[in-house]
């Protein structure tokens, strides 16, 4: 079976001023392939058995390409050895594929391949330029002269030998660093070097086929710096649902970053993982969805709450309570939603609660409301709350206990109403009150 090798130098850069950790290119491209090793400033992907995944050669070339370009890399190169992609990628050539192995790599330089180029002045005096002038002279000769792995290194450049690294192994959690090209005065700016770290991240989390709930991003000061500023600070962001999705996750930074105020320049930056979960990919269908090109709600309401804050945005929870006013309340978003069953009160639920029961007139033992009303259906009995206990202005407590019997009544004004009458000692008129309406 022919490999499929890619060659990433993390040496050269789009910006020199930023350096790229090799070890963190390493673990963001394992999530393209378990077939990745790392030497030095170069990391290789063997990605012949992955390509089915991804769709195909060229889908797959596009995603590493385009995440290789964002972490900063410009040197890359595909090509069926990974000594042969290294190469290219050393002299610009991005497609080790276009034509036989050999005619690729004999009009390359010496210079392209390290252990060739270690005995370059030698060979530069027997008349030897590139690697096809090297390959023409006798073997024998080669391997008395020169040390072993100069003929292995061909041999495995040209695909004549197997080649064998050892793989870099997935780690159980996420750390990484990242030094700043300057000094940085301002927190929103940290996201520039923030947004590479988020990357490697993703491509973490997309290998352990996990998502992030809750991740920390740490900044160190300049050594520069006032007494009272401290060494660094750090700000954790938290969402709603696991996630890996890296341009929703810069987004909710920034919007944090932006109200994060530096109290001495930084110069170095550090994103862990604080919480992580099992990533459940939703079921995809056959036929194309246009619900695909718009952003979910819930990633949306996540940003405004970053924005105006997290009691800003609040969500609907369901309690355990036989209460309609009390069946249900708001909670911020990032809260862990309840998982207890809510005891429907029987009969038809109003559209419209007041937050507090109107007391109805009474004319005949008949209720009113904008005239008579009419009793269509009932009674419902709800009764409980002797366990729900609130403290008054005075200090003392007292129980919110209820013992009601609701009717939808009917109005020939207001429409449908959703009526209860307390029930009382027999010595007592029983009131009525409106608590809902229908739409």
């Amino acid at each position: 079976m022919t490999l499929h090798w890619a060659a990433l130098l993390t040496d050269a850069v789009s910006d020199s001023s930023l350096r790229i950790d090799p070890q963190g290119v390493a673990v963001w491209a394992l999530q393209f392939t378990p077939r990745v090793a790392q030497k030095g400033a170069t990391v290789w992907l063997e990605v012949a058995q992955s390509m089915r995944l991804f769709g195909g050669e060229d889908p797959l070339h596009q995603r590493v390409e385009a995440g290789a370009a964002e972490l900063g890399i410009r040197a890359l190169a595909w090509a069926p050895t990974s000594l042969a992609a290294l190469a290219c990628a050393r002299m610009g050539l991005r497609d080790g594929f276009a034509m036989p192995l050999a005619q690729v790599l004999d009009p390359l330089p010496i210079e392209s391949m390290d252990a060739v180029n270690a005995h370059q002045a030698t060979l530069a005096r027997l008349g030897c330029q590139t690697l096809a002038d090297v390959r023409k002279l006798p073997r024998g000769g080669i391997s008395r002269r020169f040390d072993s792995e100069l003929l292995l290194a061909l041999d495995q450049a040209y695909g004549l030998r197997p080649e064998g690294y050892p793989w870099v192994k997935l780690p159980e959690t996420f750390s990484a660093k990242l030094e700043m090209p300057g000094r940085v005065d301002t927190a929103p700016a940290l996201l520039f070097g923030a947004r590479r770290l988020l990357l490697q991240m993703g491509g973490w989390l997309s290998a352990r086929q996990c998502g992030v709930t809750a991740f920390t991003l740490h900044w160190c000061h300049d050594a520069m710096r006032a007494r009272d500023a401290g060494e660094g600070g750090n700000l954790t962001v938290r969402t709603a649902l696991p996630t890996q999705n890296v341009e929703h996750l810069c987004r909710l930074l920034g919007e944090n970053l932006a109200k994060v105020h530096l109290l001495a320049p930084a110069g170095e930056l550090a994103l862990s993982a604080t919480e992580v979960s099992p990533f459940i990919e939703t079921s995809r269908s056959l036929l194309p969805d246009d619900r695909a090109s718009f952003e979910a709600v819930g990633l949306v309401l996540e940003r405004i709450e970053a924005r105006l804050g997290q009691h800003r945005v609040l969500r609907p929870t369901l309690n355990e309570d036989s209460r309609m006013a009390w069946m249900a309340y708001w909670q911020p978003m990032n809260v862990k939603r309840s998982t207890s069953k809510v005891r429907q009160v029987p009969g038809p639920q109003p559209t419209w609660i007041l937050k507090n029961p109107l007391k109805l007139d009474v004319r005949d033992d008949c209720p009113l409301y904008q005239g008579p009303l009419q009793l269509l259906l009932g009674p419902e009995r709800v009764e409980g709350g002797w366990w729900h206990r609130v403290t008054d202005v005075e200090g003392g407590q007292h129980s919110l206990q209820v013992a009601r019997d609701y009717w939808v009544a009917l109005s020939q004004h207001a429409g449908a109403l959703w009526i209860f009458q307390q029930r009382l000692p027999r010595n007592e008129a029983a009131c009525w009150y409106l608590h809902g309406i229908f739409a």
